[in-house]
C-alpha cells in the first residue's frame, strides 16, 4: 500500500485545510488509517484515527473539536478536516495505515506511512 498525502499549505490562525490522502491498492477498506503529525524539533504525535467502515474515530485531545477525520472507501481515500487552525498546529502531517482490528495512537501499530504534507500556521 502507497500512501500519498496533500492538501498542506500556508494559512492563518483561525482559518480551516482539508487534507487528503490517497492509497494505492486494493485493500483500503480492511484498513483503519490515521494522521499524525510532526512539527520541527518535535517528535511525532497522533492526531487521529478511523476504522474501517469510517464509524468509529478517535481524537487527540488537542485537536478534539477542530478536527474531523473522514474516509471515501470507494476512492481509497482518507480526509482530515482542519478547522480554527493555531499555530501549535504547524506541522508535516502524516497519513498510516494499520491492520489492527482497533484504533490506536502508537506509531508502532501501523504499518504503511506517507510522505507527509506541510502544514504553516501563522499567528
Amino acid at each position: 500500500v502507497q500512501l500519498q498525502a496533500s492538501g498542506g499549505g500556508l494559512v492563518q490562525a483561525g482559518s480551516s485545510l482539508r487534507l487528503s490522502c490517497a492509497a494505492s491498492g486494493r485493500t483500503f477498506s480492511v484498513l483503519n488509517m490515521a494522521w499524525h503529525r510532526q512539527g520541527q524539533g518535535k517528535e511525532r504525535e497522533f492526531v487521529a484515527a478511523i476504522g474501517r467502515s469510517g464509524i468509529s474515530t478517535y481524537y487527540a485531545d488537542s485537536v478534539k473539536g477542530r478536527f474531523t477525520i473522514s474516509r471515501d472507501n470507494a476512492k481509497s481515500t482518507v480526509y482530515l478536516e482542519m478547522n480554527n487552525l493555531k499555530p501549535e498546529d504547524t506541522a508535516v502531517y502524516h497519513c498510516a495505515a494499520g491492520r489492527l482490528a482497533y484504533l490506536t495512537r502508537t506509531d508502532s501499530s501501523y504499518d504503511y506511512w506517507g510522505q507527509g504534507t506541510l502544514v504553516t500556521v501563522s499567528s
